[in-house]
């Protein structure tokens, strides 16, 4: 029997030879055989072969980037990097972000009302015909014909500072209140995103997995048939099988191959589908360390405790209440119509006039200045006023009547996503027995058809049962996990995951 590795030394770094037809590579320096699957232990007796491997274990796992075979660098992502980079790069984000901007500025744009107003103005006026008044003429006689007399000059410029603040303006006072909440809820409207892109990244990287997975199970459902195969091609060289045994072994084979080619366009657009969320360019080359798993958690909360958690902290609740709130403002700002206004104004005010011919710095400019009160009161606005209070009642109305249908479509949500969870739960464990069971029942169906008591059909039914077990327990996996990402996002724990994600 060949040794797993040679015991003896060898101290050239010459190559391997395989010898063909067999599970053996040879050592040409020492001539040692060992079983390829492990030739790695022999070949690290080579002193060149053993420095790399010393500067691949210091150098190779020092960043979450990596080079796959192609020496392409590979980005290596756990969910918490996922979201942590998502953060960043998602441009829904972005857009959040913009949006709570904008807010930020119509508030500083509602406050500009309340500020003093200061404009400047410089005019200057060329007269192509003077200005000319007429007088009548008096004399001995009495009142004469009207003589023309010319007032102005060639050129005329004046220069005025005006000025203007609010001292009393209900209507305005009411809105500067209702921004501020506007503010608020495009805060909380931020919130309500991420929740929604945490959420997004974290099925998307889910998809990942399952893709991978069903991939993999694929794989070794083809590796099964192939080995079946081999084993049936022998037994009927031996003559202890019919030709149609290997003939069925062979369809089984072929038939897998379509669906592998399915698997794998599936991994390539769940990959693609991750990526535009997390802001990566298509090519970026994705790997993920985390796996398809029950993760440890504490037992599932009621539905009045999740109901109240979620009234507590879901921000998308938040915008609805803060929109009552706004909408008992706009009643405010509609009853300010009625009320007078009260301005306080001021004005300073240079002029001149001159012909041409006159240096500026010789002509005269006199200063005036006035300050004074404006007060406006409207009397009667067509029934505009009440019109506009009864309407901004009755949307305050709806946005009560909104904020609690959806507090009941909330707690409809949260019964459904917890009944989700449950019952993912519930598919795992039976899952895990199903998995056990037919990975002994092929292994029996193998032995059996080895020994000629057993049928090719029965060791196909076998490899099948072990296939369909395998695809419902990771399939009850993912379904548990994006269950498990739906219920944090209706109870509002998705906001958690994205801070957690950030330290």
């Amino acid at each position: 029997m060949l040794p797993m590795f040679s015991g003896d030394r060898c101290f050239t770094s010459r190559p391997w030879r395989v010898v063909r037809g067999s599970f053996v590579s040879v050592c040409r320096s020492c001539g040692k055989g060992a079983i390829n699957q492990l030739n790695l232990l022999c070949m690290m007796h080579h002193r060149p072969f053993r420095l790399f491997i010393l500067l691949f274990l210091l150098f190779g796992t020092l960043s979450v980037r990596g080079m796959d075979a192609s020496g392409q660098e590979v980005l290596r992502l756990g969910v918490n990097d996922a979201i942590r980079l998502g953060m960043t790069g998602n441009r829904d984000l972005t857009l959040g972000r913009l949006e709570r901007d904008r807010a930020s500025e119509q508030v500083r744009k509602a406050w500009s009302a309340l500020l003093p107003q200061a404009e400047a103005s410089l005019e200057y006026t060329r007269h192509i015909e003077p200005t000319v008044v007429y007088f009548p003429s008096f004399g001995q006689d009495g009142v004469g014909p009207l003589t023309e007399y010319a007032i102005s000059m060639d050129n005329a410029a004046s220069a005025r500072l005006s000025f203007s603040q609010k001292l009393f303006d209900a209507r305005s006072f009411a809105a500067l209140r209702a921004s501020s909440i506007v503010r608020t809820i495009s805060d909380e409207s931020y919130r309500a995103v991420v929740a929604d892109v945490v959420t997004e990244i974290r099925k998307a990287y889910y998809s990942v997995l399952a893709a991978d997975a069903g991939l993999q199970l694929y794989r070794e459902s083809l590796r099964r048939n192939r080995e079946a195969l081999m084993e049936s091609r022998a037994m009927f060289t031996e003559g202890m099988a019919a030709d149609i045994d290997t003939l069925k072994a062979y369809l089984a084979v072929e038939n897998i191959r379509p669906d592998l080619l399915k698997a794998q366009k599936r991994t390539r657009i769940e990959r693609a589908r991750l990526k535009n969320l997390l802001g990566l360019e298509p090519s970026d080359a994705l790997e993920l360390t985390d796996s398809l798993t029950v993760p440890v958690s504490s037992e599932l909360p009621s539905l009045d405790e999740a109901y109240m958690q979620a009234l507590d902290a879901r921000p998308d609740i938040r915008q609805l209440e803060l929109q009552v709130e706004a909408a008992s403002e706009n009643i405010g700002v509609a009853r300010g119509e009625r009320y007078p206004m009260l301005t306080a104004v001021g004005q300073l005010q240079t002029q001149t006039q001159f012909d041409d011919g006159t240096a500026i710095s010789a002509t005269d400019w006199p200063v005036t200045s006035s300050v004074g009160l404006q007060v406006s009161l409207p009397l009667f606005s067509g029934y505009r006023i009440s019109a506009g209070v009864a309407e901004a009642r009755i949307e305050r109305m709806q946005a009560l009547t909104r904020l609690e249908k959806f507090k009941a479509d909330v707690r409809s949500e949260l019964e459904v996503r917890l009944a989700e969870v449950e019952e993912a739960l519930a598919r795992i464990e039976v899952q895990d027995r199903t998995v056990l069971t037919a990975e002994r029942s092929y292994r029996i169906s193998l032995l059996r058809y080895r020994e000629g008591v057993g049928s090719h059909l029965e060791l196909t039914d076998a490899e099948l049962q072990l296939f369909k077990a395998h695809t419902d327990h990771e399939q009850a996996l993912y379904d548990y996990l994006v269950a498990s990402a739906e219920l944090e996002r209706s109870l509002g724990s998705s906001l958690l995951v994205a801070d957690v994600a950030d330290e």
